[in-house]
C-alpha cells in the first residue's frame, strides 16, 4: 500500500538544523514540542513532567526561563532530562545568555518582547559559540507597535516582517541556526502567515496556533491550523497550545503526525463506528472501555471498534486488528478475517488479549492461530442480521421490493419494461 505521506504535497525544502540530537528541517521527521508548566526552579517537578511529555510523544521540551533560581534549576534539570530542552527566553537577555551557560540545547527569543538590537546581537553571538539554535518566535499578541501601525493592525506580512527584522540582526553576527514561527490565535491569519513565511525563508518552520484554548475546541483549532499546513508540505516541527495538561499537546503532536503518515505509529490508533441503527452493542461505550484498557500499553497498532457483524469487518479491513458485534457476541477480527468469537460480556478483554499477542507475535501467527469455525459463525450471524432486519435500518430491502412490484416482479420483461410497452 502506498505510504500516507507521499499522498501529501512534497515537503517543503528547508535548511537543516539540530536541537541536541534532534534534526528540524531539510526532510528530518516532523518533530513534536511542548511546554513544561511547572515553575522551572522545581527541578523534581520540572523533570517528572518532561518526562511524562516524552512519554507521551515529545521529542523537545521548553521551558521557561524568567529568572536566575530558573536558570539554575535548567542547570540541574537537562543533564537528567530524556529529550533537549529549549529555553523560552521573553523580556531579558541576561536570561537567556543564563541559559546559555547552563547548557540548554535551544532558545525562543519573541521579537515582540525583546527589542534592543544590541541585546539580541549579543545573544545570537553566545548561542554561535555554543552550537545553539534560536527560535524566532513571532506572536500575533505582542507583534512590535511600528509593525501594527504600519501594516495597520496584525496581517501575515506584519508578523513574516518581524521574523525578517530578528534573521537580520542574527544575520549581522553571521548567526544562522535559526527557525521560525509565525503564531496567531486565528486559525486562519496563522494558516496565511506561514504560507508566506514558506516563500520568504528557507529555515525550517516551528507551527502553532497560539492560544488555541481548552479542548476540545483548542485541538479542533491547532489540527486545523497544523494539519492544513502539514497537508501543504509546510512544517517542520509543531506544538498545540492549549489551556491544558500538556501531556494532552505532546500526545495530539504524536496523534495528527501518525495520522498524516509523517511518523511511525508509536502508540495506539483506534478507530470505530460512528455506531447507527443496526449496531448490536453500545458502539460509544465499548470503544471507550477499549480506549482505556489499550491506550496506556503503547501498543503501535490500529484497533477497531465495529457496530455490527454485517459490515464491520469489511469496512475495517485495514486495521490491524478489531472487533465486530454480533447478537450477544463479539467477532474478532485481523485485517479483516474473522478468527474468533467471544462473547459479548468479554470482548474488550479478548480485544486487549488479542492486541499484545499481535504485537509480540506478528499478523501470520495470529492468523495462523485463528479458530477454524470463526468465519463460519460469524456468517451464520450474519445472515441472522440480515434475515431478521437489524441490518437495515433505511428500509432499503423494502424499497426494493417495491420497486419490483412497480414492475411486475422484477426483471427485464416486467410491466413498463421496453420490451412490453
Amino acid at each position: 500500500m502506498q505510504p500516507l505521506s507521499t499522498l501529501l504535497m512534497p515537503r517543503r525544502k528547508t535548511r537543516r538544523i539540530y536541537v541536541g540530537d534532534v534534526a528540524i528541517g531539510d526532510g528530518a521527521p516532523v518533530s513534536v514540542q511542548s511546554m513544561t508548566t511547572t515553575k522551572t526552579a522545581d527541578v523534581d517537578g520540572t523533570l517528572a513532567q518532561i518526562y511524562a511529555l516524552a512519554a507521551a510523544g515529545a521529542d523537545i521540551v521548553r521551558c521557561t526561563c524568567n529568572e536566575q533560581a530558573a536558570a539554575e534549576g535548567l542547570a540541574r534539570i537537562i543533564p537528567r532530562s530524556p529529550v533537549p530542552i529549549v529555553a523560552d527566553i521573553h523580556f531579558h537577555y541576561e536570561m537567556a545568555l543564563a541559559a546559555l551557560e547552563a547548557g540548554v540545547q535551544g532558545l525562543r527569543l519573541n521579537p515582540g518582547n525583546l527589542r534592543k538590537e544590541s541585546e539580541i546581537k549579543l545573544v545570537a553571538s553566545e548561542a554561535k559559540d555554543r552550537g545553539v539554535p534560536i527560535r524566532i518566535g513571532v506572536n500575533a499578541g505582542s507583534l512590535h507597535p511600528d509593525l501594527y501601525k504600519k501594516y495597520g493592525g496584525v496581517t501575515p506580512e506584519a508578523l513574516v516582517e518581524s521574523a525578517k527584522m530578528e534573521l537580520a540582526y542574527f544575520e549581522d553576527v553571521g548567526f544562522s541556526d535559526v527557525k521560525i514561527s509565525v503564531k496567531a490565535s486565528s486559525v486562519a491569519l496563522m494558516i496565511a502567515a506561514y504560507r508566506l513565511a514558506s516563500e520568504t525563508f528557507d529555515h525550517p518552520l516551528h507551527l502553532g496556533v497560539t492560544e488555541a484554548g481548552p479542548p476540545p475546541a483548542g485541538l479542533l483549532k491547532g489540527s486545523a491550523g497544523i494539519g492544513t499546513l502539514l497537508a501543504e508540505g509546510i512544517g517542520d516541527t509543531i506544538r498545540y497550545s492549549l489551556t491544558a495538561d500538556p501531556v494532552e499537546e505532546a500526545r495530539a503532536g504524536r496523534q495528527l503526525l501518525e495520522s498524516l503518515g509523517l511518523r511511525e505509529r508509536k502508540g495506539l490508533d483506534l478507530i470505530a463506528c460512528p455506531s447507527c441503527g443496526r449496531a448490536q452493542v453500545d458502539v460509544i461505550a465499548v470503544a471507550k472501555e477499549a480506549q482505556q484498557a489499550l491506550e496506556d500499553r503503547n501498543l503501535p497498532i490500529q484497533v477497531a471498534v465495529m457496530g455490527c457483524v454485517v459490515n464491520g469487518p469489511g469496512e475495517a479491513r485495514s486495521a490491524d486488528l478489531g472487533i465486530a458485534a454480533g447478537k450477544q457476541k463479539g467477532h474478532l477480527f485481523i485485517r479483516g478475517k474473522i478468527v474468533r468469537v467471544v462473547a459479548e460480556s468479554e470482548m474488550v478483554e479478548a480485544l486487549v488479549a488479542e492486541a499484545e499477542r499481535l504485537v509480540a507475535e506478528g499478523v501470520e501467527a495470529r492468523l495462523a492461530a485463528a479458530d477454524s469455525t470463526a468465519e463460519a459463525e460469524a456468517e451464520a450471524d450474519r445472515r441472522a442480521l440480515l434475515d431478521g432486519g437489524g441490518a437495515d435500518p433505511n428500509a432499503s430491502e423494502v424499497r426494493v421490493g417495491r420497486i419490483r412490484a412497480r414492475s411486475g416482479g422484477g426483471g427485464a420483461g416486467g410491466a413498463g419494461s421496453p420490451e412490453k410497452a
